[in-house]
């Protein structure tokens, strides 16, 4: 049994698609699902029940699984032990960054740890902070970053950042000329707001809720300059942090604190607790800590 026929296997069962499975390792889907077919075959049992393009995994299968990760798992961590022993230090590092926050604090960060360390192959994934965080449990990414506190004490973190939620209408808006809004006088607004895979999208409709209204979304998306240029059209308010909004254009938008409560953007960069940690992410925690806590105290 080859390490890489129970790769291919968990990759399978964890996108439940050959074709997924497939793109995700670079493969043709006819390579992996030969491999697949080769393990069955080894095994004596079949692995997966097949219904067209969706794939679920037998009881067997299942047995496979839960043991071929802590196989899998075990085999990476003795190769990453190998390549650091030998000095390598070289490998891959997988980062989870929220569309916000990858533009506004870490191009300057992942341009400085490329020239010191050329070795280490970066991969950067966008995605919302729901998102980030599943996938670094899940081993997916190396870590990322998310929306304090977690949802479970799985991880460790360092902090960033922690600033207020702004109000964001446009220059007519009634509420543009008010120092302050409090947050149950937003009732009755048309909201535009990230998508459910952000945890800001979260805790803006659960504080709502809170202070006695459901919102009226009207529109999601991934993209912050999109929900400021909507907002701008007068389609519907939207909330952004503080770093996002010192962005939009001043004579187009009203930018106001929100009171009763303040709502909090938070964020750090999270990490498996009592994982192993390569040379590659011990050093990016570093690397980007030392950074971070450097560019807050320079402004």
């Amino acid at each position: 049994m080859d390490i890489r026929h129970l790769q291919y296997f968990l990759e399978v069962a964890r996108h439940k698609s050959f074709t997924k499975a497939a793109q995700a390792l670079y493969i043709t889907q006819p390579t992996i699902s030969k491999m697949v077919r080769n393990l069955e075959e080894e095994i004596g049992v079949e692995l997966f029940e097949r219904a067209g393009k969706r794939v679920s995994l037998t009881d067997a299968g299942w047995v496979l699984f839960s043991q071929a990760e802590v196989m899998v798992k075990s085999f990476e961590s003795m190769t990453v032990h190998i390549g650091e022993l030998m000095e390598l230090k070289r490998g891959r590092l997988r980062i989870g960054l929220p569309p916000m926050v990858g533009a506004s604090f870490f191009p300057h960060a992942i341009g400085r740890f490329c020239e010191q360390y050329p070795g280490i192959r970066l991969e950067l994934f966008e995605a919302g902070s729901n998102k980030v965080e599943a996938d670094v449990g899940s081993g997916m990414l190396d870590c990322g970053v998310v929306l304090l506190p977690p949802k479970d004490d799985t991880f460790d973190y360092y902090s960033f950042v922690n600033e207020d939620i702004m109000l964001v209408v446009p220059s007519s808006h009634a509420f543009a000329g008010r120092s302050e809004v409090r947050f149950r006088e937003l009732d009755g607004e048309r909201f535009l707001l990230f998508h459910e895979d952000f945890a800001l999208h979260n805790r803006i409709v659960d504080e709502c809720v809170r202070v006695g209204f459901h919102p009226h979304v009207v529109y999601k998306s991934s993209q912050w300059d999109f929900l400021s240029e909507m907002a701008a059209a007068h389609i519907g308010i939207t909330l952004l942090p503080e770093t996002i909004c010192s962005e939009l254009d001043a004579e187009r938008f009203r930018i106001i604190p929100l009171v009763e409560p303040t709502l909090k953007w938070h964020l750090g960069m999270i990490w498996r607790k009592n994982a192993y940690q390569s040379f590659a992410l011990r050093e990016w925690i570093r690397f980007s800590q030392e950074f971070l806590s450097e560019r807050s105290r320079s402004k």
